[in-house]
């Protein structure tokens, strides 16, 4: 719907109040409603997979979600034989598809996909607002040599910090969370959330549950990680998503079962953690710096 605004009766500007309600909200609160859409995938069947995000998508809008999380390579799943067919360079293929239904679902979205560029093939981690506007894009540092990452894909070579209207966040993609300097990183950038889209199997599942708090207390910030549940290729998915805040506290968790997770969080608790436990003020760098990490 269009509506008139404006400074004073001589100055007036057309808004279309569709497009800012996420903006609105956004600016007036430090308060999200996120959601994981922790559900199986189809191995290399984009389209039953778009359908079934979708209709994840459009419940998390309906029960009140800002952000949805979906899975890692959430299209095609780990069907990388055929990573050349599934991929597209970012403003087109499923990562055009996605921010459609964001944009027709007022609602942001983060997954990862396979991406195409410069020859190389990547998973990336994309980010878009409730416009379809893509603003984050992280392609996965470490390649987890478990699934044969390494033989399909390239590796990302940047760690961005990205801005947005509830303050800034960042990606990582799964095996990510194994590699605590990157999250450390993050915080220093300013990040004050992480989302962390995944396919984790079963069998390390403890790990999984173990290092998602971890990071979130270590840095002092909310973690949110969306895993997939099911079977592929004789591996089992173990769900457990996770939506944890600077203090470690679980405030969403699934099991081995699909299901949409929702969990408010106020990123003004990051500031609190950090005043009450000074770990950034109390940090020793300059002793830090003198270590040398062995090859």
């Amino acid at each position: 719907m269009w509506q008139w605004a404006g400074a004073d009766s001589n100055e007036f500007l057309l808004i279309d109040t569709r497009w800012i309600v996420w903006y609105s909200f956004a600016a007036m609160s430090n308060t999200l409603t996120l959601a994981l859409a922790q559900t199986d995938l189809a191995l290399g069947d984009p389209a039953r997979n778009l359908e079934n995000a979708r209709a994840q998508i459009a419940e998390a809008k309906a029960r009140g979600a800002d952000i949805v999380v979906l899975p890692e390579l959430w299209s095609s799943a780990y069907d990388l034989e055929h990573a050349t067919a599934h991929a597209s360079a970012l403003d087109s293929g499923m990562f055009a598809a996605i921010a459609h239904v964001a944009r027709e679902n007022q609602i942001a979205i983060v997954g990862s996909l396979l991406e195409t560029r410069g020859g190389k093939i990547y998973n990336t981690a994309t980010f878009h607002d409730a416009r379809g506007n893509r603003i984050g894009a992280y392609r996965k540092l470490h390649l987890v040599p478990m699934l044969d990452e390494p033989q399909f894909l390239a590796g990302g070579d940047d760690a961005p910090v990205f801005d947005a209207p509830f303050g800034k966040f960042a990606l990582a993609v799964c095996y990510d969370l194994r590699f605590p300097e990157l999250w450390r990183h993050y915080a220093l950038a300013g990040a004050r959330l992480v989302f962390i889209p995944a396919e984790w199997p079963q069998k390390r599942i403890a790990h999984w549950r173990a290092l998602l708090p971890a990071r979130a207390i270590e840095n002092q910030i909310f973690v949110a990680g969306c895993n997939r549940v099911g079977a592929s290729k004789g591996e089992t998915f173990g769900g457990n998503s996770l939506i944890v805040n600077p203090w470690g506290e679980i405030l969403a968790q699934g099991d081995a079962r699909a299901a949409l997770l929702i969990a408010q969080i106020d990123l003004d608790l990051v500031d609190d953690a950090r005043a009450q436990v000074p770990v950034f003020r109390d940090r020793r760098a300059e002793v830090y710096g003198k270590w040398q990490c062995e090859e």
